[in-house]
């Protein structure tokens, strides 16, 4: 490993970063969509990956110095049209109505990167890429300025609600859950630190572990479970056992140490914190039903520990059903069991059939994600569905039409089906936060009036809003992906973007 930057040489640094950051980085200050303005890497991803690791401090600024995390504005992109079989739309009826206006925002992987349970030490540009991310002490501040571009975007045009996308935390710990909340909900002190109070950057609100005030969402958001969320590293199952390794003293798999210059990966012993406990099904569910309005999550969610529940948009013939796909058995991959259908899923189906109402799913995994749970760190389940299985059973309600996904950090929008006697739906899959694009997604659904639907799907860039913390961390998640260290189809072709999306309704 190179040696590291001296304290002084680091902040000098960052001192001199900040002070070309709007020459190299000329974003404009209004919060813009993604249809408005763009904003491209200057430099284009690498394949074979940069044979420097993001991971190490002296090698990462290097990387920066040559423009690794430099973006550039852009035109507005235009918005591509799609029906499920290609064909023109139909004209518009007479009197098209919006009939809702929310966000999506999944994978936010807010992460304690000094917690015993990391295991940064086994980050590469292949399988195991996301094990460190040079930005994860930045994902707060970024958060938190994903919220006020949201909060900023509504004072134009207000939305209905955000919709998360599971993997909210990144490990299952009760800290990461509770800067979620915090950040979302607002306080007058969130501080993404654990274990010994780190300064990197001497002075106050000028690094990721300095305290700031979270002004939150001025909109209500609805919770989605990913498997970051109730799993360790997002692929083994919490145990007793793993609950002491994160409460205790000592790092094996390599976490970070803010104690010396750009934190590098460190093994061996850590400070302690008690808020670092893991949370199971339940007290994740727990956690969330007592914050407010619970965000979905009650008294059957608390008791199942599964977040599978449905809201109504108010005078409007929409009902989301959220479904919790993550896989307490361990493995990053979704599970869908067929008891939670028997019991929950198609009891809230067919009562959404006999209301008449229009279903939009939401779930962390995408139905190419699902599996039966043998993946990394988990073990076959006897009742899995199989996505095959889940399509016919999707197929069989035709007034399923839409399902919000995550997990991939990727744009991505496909058509589904139609299954053997059944229909065309289509799923939208939104990259994540906590990876370039960094991007969230406007969604509108209308009613043109003309026996169809019409999903109106903008992405949009979170605004620094003068946070130079965040802006940071933006630079740092683009040189993830410049650098080859993360996988390069995250933001998706234009049809995967902003996208006017057609179906018939039932």
């Amino acid at each position: 490993m190179k040696p590291l930057l001296p304290a002084v040489a680091l902040a000098l640094l960052l001192s001199a970063c900040s002070s070309t950051e709007e020459t190299r980085n000329p974003l404009s200050p209004a919060v813009l969509l993604t249809n408005e303005q763009t904003l491209t890497p200057v430099l284009a991803p690498m394949s074979p990956a940069d044979a420097r690791s993001p991971s190490d401090p002296a090698e990462r600024d290097a990387m920066l110095a040559e423009g690794f995390g430099d973006l550039v504005t852009g035109p507005g992109e235009g918005y591509v049209t799609r029906t499920p079989d290609g064909s023109d739309p139909p004209a518009p009826g007479a009197a098209p109505k919006r009939l809702v206006r929310f966000v999506h925002m999944p994978d936010l992987q807010l992460a304690d990167d000094e917690s015993p349970t990391r295991l940064a030490a086994f980050d590469t540009a292949g399988l195991t890429a996301g094990a460190f991310r040079p930005q994860d002490a930045f994902e707060c501040r970024i958060l938190n300025a994903a919220v006020r571009t949201v909060n900023a975007v509504s004072k134009k045009d207000p939305f209905d609600f955000l919709l998360l996308g599971g993997d909210n935390a990144d490990s299952s710990q009760q800290n990461e859950v509770d800067w979620v909340m915090a950040i979302l909900d607002g306080a007058s002190k969130v501080e993404c630190d654990s274990g010994a109070d780190d300064d990197p950057v001497p002075g106050p609100n000028n690094d990721g572990k300095d305290p700031f005030t979270a002004p939150g969402l001025t909109v209500p958001w609805y919770w989605v479970t990913g498997n970051h969320d109730i799993l360790v590293q997002g692929n083994l199952p919490v145990t007793a056992e793993k609950d002491t390794e994160a409460l205790g003293d000592n790092s094996v798999g390599g976490t970070r140490d803010w104690s010396q210059p750009g934190g590098p990966i460190f093994k061996g012993p850590v400070v302690p914190d008690p808020n670092r406990h893991l949370l199971d099904r339940k007290a994740l569910m727990s956690r969330i039903a007592a914050d407010g309005d619970g965000h979905g999550v009650g008294s059957a969610q608390m008791a199942s520990g599964k977040a599978i529940y449905t809201f109504d948009v108010p005078d409007t013939p929409l009902r989301f059903l959220v479904l919790d796909t993550a896989a307490e058995s361990g493995g990053s991959e979704g599970l869908i069991r067929q008891g939670d259908i028997d019991t929950v899923i198609k009891p809230l189906l067919d009562q959404a059939k006999t209301d008449g109402k229009i279903v939009s799913l939401a779930s962390h995994h995408a139905v190419t994600s699902l599996g039966d749970g043998h993946g990394l760190g988990g073990s076959v389940q006897a009742d899995a569905v199989t996505p095959d299985a889940w399509l016919d059973f999707i197929g069989g309600y035709d007034n399923v039409l839409l399902s919000f996904v995550g997990h991939s950090h990727e744009n991505r929008v496909r058509v589904i089906g139609p299954q053997s006697g059944g229909h065309s739906w289509w799923e939208v899959m939104t990259s994540a936060l906590a990876d370039f694009p960094n991007q969230l997604r406007v969604i509108e659904i209308w009613d043109e009036d003309n026996g169809w639907l019409r999903v109106h799907a903008t992405n949009l860039d979170w605004n620094d809003m003068g946070d130079k913390v965040a802006r940071e961390g933006r630079k740092l998640g683009v040189l993830d992906y410049v650098s080859g260290w993360i996988p390069g189809e995250a933001p998706g072709t234009p049809e995967d973007r902003n996208v006017d999306l057609w179906i018939q309704k039932p």
